[in-house]
C-alpha cells in the first residue's frame, strides 16, 4: 500500500511541478526580470535561486520542523513573498494586457502608473499585516 501512495505522490508532484514551470515559462517571468535588470549573464543564479526556492518551499510545506523568526525575519519574509506575487501578477498581467485595456475601457488610463502602484504597496502591505500579525 505504501509502494502505491509513493508513486501516486510522485506522479502528483511530477504533474504540479510540470504545471508551475509552463505557468512560469509561459509569463517569462525570468527573461523579463533579466532584461529589466540587465543580468542576462547570471542566469545560472536565477536557476540556483528558482531550484533553492522550490526546495525550500517544499522542505516548509511538509517538514515537521516549524522555523521560529523574530518580527524582522517575518517582515523580510514578507517581503519576499510580496516581491514574487507582485512579479507573478505583473508578468500575468503583461501578457494578458489586462490592466491597460480595463482602464483605458472606463477611462483612467492616465492613472495607471498611479493604481498599479497602489496595488502593488496594498500587497505587500497585506502580506506584511499577515506576516506580522498573525504569523507567529
Amino acid at each position: 500500500m505504501r509502494i502505491i501512495e509513493a508513486v501516486i505522490g510522485l506522479a502528483s508532484g511530477i504533474a504540479v511541478g510540470t504545471g508551475f514551470v509552463a505557468f512560469i515559462t509561459v509569463l517569462g517571468i525570468v527573461p523579463r526580470l533579466m532584461q529589466l535588470s540587465q543580468t542576462a549573464s547570471k542566469i545560472i543564479w536565477y536557476e540556483v535561486a528558482i531550484i533553492f526556492g522550490v526546495f525550500a518551499g517544499i522542505y516548509l510545506s511538509f517538514g515537521d520542523s516549524p522555523i521560529h523568526m523574530a518580527v524582522p525575519g517575518l517582515v523580510l519574509w514578507g517581503l519576499f513573498h510580496g516581491a514574487f506575487v507582485g512579479m507573478l501578477a505583473a508578468a500575468l498581467t503583461e501578457v494578458l494586457n489586462v490592466f491597460p485595456l480595463l482602464f483605458k475601457r472606463i477611462g483612467i488610463e492616465g492613472y495607471l502608473f498611479t493604481l498599479l502602484m497602489a496595488l502593488s504597496l496594498g500587497k505587500i502591505a497585506g502580506s506584511l499585516f499577515q506576516w506580522v500579525i498573525f504569523v507567529k
